[in-house]
């Protein structure tokens, strides 16, 4: 499995122009669509056609209703994190009016809760009483829901810039699939126990079985 990280893309440092009118444009346009961003998601994803590739993805989603998320993920969670991907989160029901042809697409995320790989990385100012409780209703939203994920930057190559065609990503759904070191760099840099989230969620049950049409 390659570790590799791309380095910054070719061209020129920002320039004080370029920097002046990013100032400005962010004091005098509207970005309301990036307001509505409301949820900050760690996880990881791998390759649908190669299990050994496989990538920590930071999510970034704002709610368009009730049953549906639409997330824009990055490689980190610094300022300069290269936006990576995309993924749509949909509600079990929604995923059962799929046709089924589409829904081979989708990937579940129950085991990604109760395995405790994805985790909601809060401010180090938040109290852990409150990080902790937020996460778990957070989670316990997530627990029924099914992901579509698309990367465009194969960032796991070493590749400076997005070359290719869309990928299609899948989530994990068994212990051994997924690569010990990737888990425990994840929860050094987070300062999380992905054992003892696994513990903590045992309680959070599903309302539906996974559906065998997704996570293909």
């Amino acid at each position: 499995m390659s570790k590799e990280q791309p380095s910054n893309p070719p061209g020129e440092k920002i320039s004080t122009m370029s920097a002046t009118l990013d100032y400005t444009a962010n004091a005098i346009q509207n970005f309301d669509p990036i307001k509505n961003v409301h949820e900050h998601i760690c996880g990881f994803h791998f390759y649908s056609h190669d299990v050994t590739r496989q990538v920590e993805a930071h999510h970034y989603c704002a709610h368009l209703n009730e049953e549906f998320r639409q997330c824009v993920i990055y490689d980190s969670n610094k300022p300069d994190a290269k936006l990576i991907g995309v993924e749509y989160i949909i509600s079990a029901k929604t995923f059962l009016s799929l046709p089924e042809e589409e829904k081979k697409y989708w990937h579940s995320h129950q085991y990604e809760v109760k395995s405790g790989l994805i985790i909601t990385p809060f401010n180090k100012i938040v109290p852990n009483t409150i990080a902790e409780a937020t996460e778990k209703k957070i989670m316990e939203g997530l627990i029924d829901t099914y992901g579509k994920t698309w990367h465009f930057w194969q960032i796991d190559r070493g590749d400076k810039l997005p070359y290719g065609p869309p990928q299609l990503m899948m989530s994990f759904l068994e212990d051994n699939q997924i690569s010990q070191d990737l888990i425990k760099d994840r929860d050094k840099r987070f300062n999380v126990s992905t054992s003892e989230k696994r513990d903590e969620r045992a309680y959070i049950k599903p309302v539906y079985n996974v559906n065998l049409a997704a996570d293909h």
